[in-house]
């Protein structure tokens, strides 16, 4: 008999996992043209081809027992560096390898972060609508999520909600900027009202609370976004992040930790961090994927390919009716269920073989998500089936 821990999971399987199998069965029954499958953060942006070329050179001149081989839990130690040295360049900061740890995606690196500092009954507040595994992962931990309720004029950062959620009990909080699912990028503003909140809140309940800053969106900006780097604003940021979205490298599962020398006891919290994540059964992150990052480390994303699907998606829902958060990051478009009920909104759209992600899956009930980091002509093919679709609603 399965852990009595796991069997919640089996009622609340990922619903975004759920409509992509949807959509692989639907695409067998009409054929992948005739179906827009919207629901999964897939990037259909081909790597660069940096990657192809540095895997190939890695393979070709490196000795195999090296490539192929163990090394520090933290990861090569020459990764870490190149790494370092490109963050330092574009972000004005000064990490170096022994503050960076390479792990198996950023779900891995966030499951290091709250291993290393969740005890259990330690609380971590969370901004809704979120990736909805953040509830999973602090549970593996037995801590207890705190959520806050989202500001649905902005998107942004629902600070006075946060406020009143801060406690004694706070050892973390989680941020993911650029936002999935609805989009936004937290400005400037946003996250410096955050960091002189959390100060306070340190300096009155006497010990650290930690922020998790989640970044797998980070390169994905328009209009002129900036996505403020948040180490600069709060010392006890720890910095996630994951090159599945930014090279298009989802199931390589290559990503990696920052842990500021300015943390509270940092060389402590480094070590654990390490051994974490050794002991949650990863040992390091891939050892051929680590070495053709460090290659890639000024590869850039195809934002083009991305802000044209975005402006296509958003002007041509709006125009039909629809209401919609403009997204400037990530690649998400977030749009107010004409229905009450947005899983019968969902539902509806299969009629005309669109597959959206109700928005009650990421804590957000009322609006649906959808992602465009599909080809652009599944969105311009897509967009007469949503006419039909509107025509139910308006």
């Amino acid at each position: 008999m399965i852990a009595e821990k796991m069997k919640p999971y089996l009622e609340n399987n990922s619903a975004i996992r759920a409509m992509f199998e949807e959509g692989r069965r639907m695409a067998a029954l009409y054929g992948a043209d005739k179906v827009y499958d919207f629901s999964l953060g897939n990037p259909n942006v081909p790597a660069p081809d940096g990657i192809k070329k540095a895997i190939e050179q890695i393979l070709e001149e490196e000795d195999p027992v090296f490539v192929h081989g163990y090394m520090s839990n933290a990861g090569f130690p020459q990764v870490r560096a190149a790494i370092a040295e490109n963050l330092n360049r574009r972000y004005g900061t000064h990490f170096t390898e022994n503050n960076l740890i390479m792990t198996v995606g950023a779900g891995s690196g966030l499951n290091v972060c709250l291993k290393t500092l969740l005890d259990p009954g330690d609380e971590v507040i969370v901004f809704a609508p979120y990736f909805l595994e953040y509830g999973s992962y602090i549970r593996n931990y037995d801590g207890v999520l705190v959520q806050v309720e989202p500001d649905t004029q902005t998107f942004q950062l629902n600070l006075d909600d946060f406020a009143a959620r801060l406690s004694e009990r706070t050892k973390a909080v989680i941020i993911n900027n650029p936002h999935n699912p609805t989009g936004v990028v937290y400005s400037e503003e946003t996250i410096r009202a955050l960091a002189e909140l959390l100060k306070q809140r340190q300096r009155q309940y006497g010990h650290a609370i930690y922020l998790l800053s989640d970044e797998p969106y980070r390169e994905l900006a328009f209009d002129g976004a900036k996505v403020p780097f948040v180490t600069h604003y709060y010392d006890n940021t720890m910095v996630v992040y994951s090159y599945s979205k930014s090279l298009s490298l989802p199931g390589e599962r290559i990503g990696y930790v920052i842990i500021p020398d300015e943390v509270e006891d940092s060389e402590n919290t480094i070590t654990a961090a390490t051994i974490a994540n050794r002991i949650s059964g990863c040992v390091n992150a891939p050892s051929l994927m680590q070495l053709a990052v460090a290659k890639c480390v000024d590869a850039e994303v195809d934002l083009g390919y991305y802000d044209r699907n975005r402006k296509a998606l958003y002007e041509g829902l709006t125009a039909l009716g629809f209401t919609c958060v403009k997204p400037e990051g990530a690649f998400y478009l977030w749009l107010k269920s004409p229905a009450e009920d947005e899983k019968a909104f969902v539902e509806a759209a299969k009629k005309y073989h669109i597959l959206m992600v109700p928005g009650s899956s990421f804590a957000g009930p009322g609006y649906v998500r959808l992602a465009y980091c599909v080809s652009y002509e599944t969105i311009q093919n897509a967009l007469p089936e949503f006419a039909k679709l509107a025509k139910e609603y308006f």
